[in-house]
């Protein structure tokens, strides 16, 4: 029993890790500290950095810590299932590409802090825009859904893997939740209208027939 407790409460500290830096407080600090112009072209690949850093010590314990075998997907089930995984893996990296994937892992604020491109967004979210095609029509938050269908879909499943699935499960149900805060306060009713049509992490089939601004 200590074996979950001990990965969920590694989950825990990254999560609060991770909330804290996503915050308004700790953004406005960093301006306060390092200037407008410094903060904005070094915050989102520092916090990426950090974020995947505090992530390490629930993945040690996944391998580390004693675990046992719940259950494994026989053939030719797994066979399927690693298919539906790769169309996973597929759908995070679309997801990340729909959200300007040089803006999510904060590339191109540091090109623009390097002068080397014009960065015309000021946002402070994971997206540069309002995404609401592709993915966008059928799920709030496509990346973490094909994150969970990878994750839930691993085999064999073990007690600790299944305790690390369960963490970022609830993880992800959370975060979306302060994250669409802050999309709220950034894109106002617009999101608020988008939020109304499409699910946060089940997707719906067919697509809503939401139409951005």
């Amino acid at each position: 029993m200590d074996t979950p407790i001990s990965i969920l409460g590694a989950l825990l500290g990254f999560g609060i890790v991770h909330s804290l830096l996503a915050s308004h407080a700790a953004k406005t600090l960093a301006r306060r500290l390092f200037g407008d112009r410094h903060s904005r072209g070094w915050y989102r690949l520092l916090y990426n950095a950090l974020a995947a850093i505090s992530l390490l010590p629930a993945l040690a314990l996944v391998i580390a810590l004693p675990d046992r075998e719940l259950y494994r997907i026989p053939p030719p089930f797994s066979i399927l299932a690693l298919g539906i995984q790769a169309f996973g893996v597929l759908g995070m990296a679309y997801s990340i590409y729909q959200l300007d994937f040089l803006h999510f892992g904060g590339l191109k604020q540091v090109a623009g802090w390097m002068n080397l491109v014009e960065v015309h967004s000021q946002s402070d979210t994971s997206t540069s825009r309002l995404v609401v095609d592709g993915l966008h029509r059928y799920v709030r938050h496509p990346l973490y859904t094909s994150s969970l269908i990878v994750l839930w879909l691993v085999s064999p499943m073990t007690v600790n893997r299944l305790a690390f699935v369960v963490g970022v499960t609830l993880y992800f149900y959370i975060g979306s939740i302060f994250e669409e805060r802050k999309l709220v306060a950034e894109f106002g009713d617009a999101y608020r209208d988008y939020q109304r049509r499409v699910p946060r992490l089940l997707p719906r089939f067919p697509a809503a027939t939401f139409r951005g601004p």
